[in-house]
């Protein structure tokens, strides 16, 4: 009787360390792999009440291969009219009202180019300071410097003698070249 149960146990110790035999019995853990993992499409009511009803078996037309709509996700705000396919619902009575109530229809219509325009002045400043920071190179702002001492003179000059301000030229610093190893120790 020793002997069997001792068999028994030898066999069930040389199987139970078997990966197949694991995952038979559900000790295995399985997650699902990430990159397959698609979410479905919302149920709506369809504009359209004289569709077909979809025939079983076949793939949804509205989700597409994961290829597709990753391109839908990445193209959206393109110009490319063939990849933006909005239909345009009218409001109820409802939605229009919470809009007004919001403020939503005295919205600027060119918010998008405004917000993009900022965010390149504020990407430029970034790269000035960044450049400025790592490569240590200050580059002059553009345009000319006008030396405030001598311009309240020449300005003062005019007064005095009556002439216009615009008389005379505006006097400006010049900047001096720096030397390539200029700053550096």
């Amino acid at each position: 009787m020793t002997v069997r149960l001792l068999i028994i146990a030898g066999l069930t110790l040389a199987v139970s360390a078997c990966g197949g035999f694991r995952e038979q019995l559900g000790l295995n853990k399985q997650s699902p792999d990430e990159f397959r993992v698609v979410s479905r499409a919302p149920l709506t009511l369809p504009p359209d009440y004289s569709l077909r009803p979809p025939e079983p078996g076949a793939p949804r037309p509205q989700v597409g291969t994961p290829a597709q709509q990753a391109e839908r996700a990445v193209f959206a705000n393109s110009q490319n009219p063939g990849l933006q396919q909005r239909t345009i619902v009218p409001r109820t009575a409802g939605e229009a009202a919470l809009l007004q109530a919001a403020g939503a229809t005295e919205a600027d219509p060119n918010i998008r180019q405004i917000v993009n325009r900022e965010t390149n002045q504020i990407n430029e400043e970034a790269d000035y300071f960044v450049d400025s920071l790592v490569f240590w190179n200050n580059t002059t702002p553009a345009g000319t410097v006008v030396d405030p001492v001598a311009e309240t003179r020449r300005l003062q000059e005019n007064a005095a003698l009556g002439q216009p301000p615009t008389t005379g030229a505006t006097p400006q610093i010049e900047r001096r070249r720096k030397a390539p190893l200029e700053g550096l120790f």
